[in-house]
C-alpha cells in the first residue's frame, strides 16, 4: 500500500477530531461569553439590584440595564424599590393551629390527655391594662431604605421583624384598656370621645414602636434595613368570652326590653288612674253640688223661720209648720205617749200614730 492511500484513509478521522475540536471550541467560548454576561441585566421599575463584589456592597442600581462582573466577582441582590410597600402578616401573634383545634373540639388529637395544655393554653392572647385579654392579627407594611442592611442580615429579616412587632404589640396593649383596643362596648363612643380617639391612635402608637425598636437595632450596627410605614390592627375577642358577652348583652337587651315594657305598662296604668280619679272628682263634685243645693232647700224653711221669729214678721208659722211636719215624724213612730203640760199628775194615754 502506497503512502499516499494511507493519508487518505486517514482524512476522515482527522476531520473529525477537527469537528470535534470545533465543536467544543464553540460551546467553551459559549459557556464563557453566558458565565461572562450571566450578570448583565436589565432591572424593572419596580426593583433595585445590589451589586456585592467580595463580600462588599459595590453600588445599588435602580431601574434600567445592569452591568455587573460574573460570579464570584460580584454578585447581584435584586430587592424592591425605595418605593414599594411590603406586605408580612405576623404569624406569631395568631393562636396555634393546636390551640385553635382544643377551642373547638375540646381535645388536642396530638395530646388528648391535656398534660400539655398549658403550654399553648395563652397563644394568641394578648394581655390588656385592664386585665382583659384580646387576640391580634397584625399586618406590617415596611420599605427597604437600607438595601446593604438589608442583604446582609437575608433571612433573620423576617423573624427579627416578627419578635419586634409582637413585643410592640404586647407593650401596646398593656398600655391600653380593652375598650380602646377594641369595640367592646359601642355605647362608651358617644359618652366618652376620647375612647375613640384612644382606638385610631392604636395603629400609629404601633407603628412608631415598631420604628423605634428597628432604630435602636440600627444603632448597636444590627439593623435590618427596613422601616414600617402603616400597621392594620384587626382585633377580636377569644371565642369564649365573645359568647359569654353574647349572653350579658342578651340579657342585657332583655332586662332593657323588660324595663321598657313596665314602663309602658306604668305610664297605661298611670293613664287610667288619671281618667278614674277625674272621673270619681267630677261625680263627687256633682253630687256635692246637689247635697249643698238639697242641704240649701231643706234649710230654707228654717232659715225663714228663724227670721221670722227674730222679727216677728209671721207669729203663725211655727204651727203651720208643725202641724205639716209632725205627722210625718209620728207617723214613723211605733207608739205614742203623750203628756199634759199644764198637768203632769195625768197622763193620756195610748196614742197610737200610723
Amino acid at each position: 500500500m502506497s503512502s499516499t492511500e494511507t493519508v487518505n484513509q486517514g482524512n476522515p478521522w482527522m476531520q473529525a477530531g477537527r469537528l470535534v475540536f470545533v465543536a467544543l471550541y464553540a460551546v467553551a467560548l459559549l459557556a464563557a461569553w453566558r458565565w461572562g454576561v450571566s450578570n448583565v441585566q436589565q432591572v424593572s421599575a419596580d426593583k433595585r439590584a445590589v451589586v456585592v463584589r467580595m463580600g462588599s456592597l459595590s453600588r445599588v442600581q435602580n431601574s434600567g440595564l445592569l452591568l455587573a462582573w460574573p460570579k464570584p466577582f460580584e454578585q447581584v441582590v435584586m430587592l424592591p424599590s425605595a418605593e414599594s410597600v411590603i406586605e408580612r402578616r405576623v404569624e406569631a401573634l395568631l393562636r396555634s393551629a393546636r390551640a385553635t383545634q382544643a377551642d373547638i373540639s375540646g381535645i388536642d388529637e396530638e395530646d388528648p390527655t391535656g398534660s400539655s395544655a398549658d403550654t399553648f393554653a395563652g397563644s394568641g392572647f394578648l394581655l390588656t391594662g385592664d386585665a382583659g385579654i384580646v387576640q391580634l392579627d397584625v399586618r406590617v407594611y415596611y420599605k427597604v431604605v437600607k438595601p446593604f442592611d438589608y442583604v446582609l442580615q437575608a433571612d433573620h429579616v423576617l423573624p427579627a421583624l416578627d419578635r419586634i412587632v409582637t413585643r410592640s404589640a404586647v407593650a401596646v396593649c398593656a398600655a391600653r384598656d380593652l375598650d380602646t383596643i377594641l369595640v367592646a362596648r359601642p355605647e362608651l363612643i358617644d359618652n366618652d370621645s376620647n375612647i375613640a380617639e384612644q382606638r385610631e391612635r392604636l395603629r400609629g402608637e404601633l407603628v412608631q414602636k415598631i420604628n423605634h425598636a428597628l432604630a435602636a437595632l440600627q444603632e448597636e450596627g444590627l439593623g435590618i434595613g427596613i422601616e414600617v410605614v402603616r400597621a392594620d390592627v384587626q382585633s377580636s375577642l377569644p371565642a369564649s368570652t365573645v359568647n359569654a358577652f353574647n349572653a350579658v348583652l342578651t340579657a342585657t337587651q332583655q332586662a332593657e326590653k323588660g324595663i321598657a315594657d313596665a314602663r309602658t305598662g306604668a305610664a297605661w296604668e298611670l293613664q287610667n288612674s288619671t281618667q278614674n280619679a277625674d272621673r270619681t272628682l267630677q261625680v263627687a263634685q256633682a253630687q256635692a253640688s246637689e247635697r249643698v243645693a238639697k242641704a240649701q232647700t231643706d234649710t230654707a224653711t228654717m232659715l225663714k223661720l228663724a227670721a221670722s221669729i227674730k222679727d216677728k214678721t209671721d207669729p203663725g208659722l211655727m204651727l203651720r209648720l208643725y202641724r205639716e211636719r209632725m205627722p210625718a215624724i209620728l207617723s214613723k213612730a211605733g207608739s205614742l205617749t203623750m203628756v199634759n203640760p199644764k198637768d203632769d199628775a195625768r197622763l193620756i194615754v195610748q196614742g197610737a200614730g200610723k
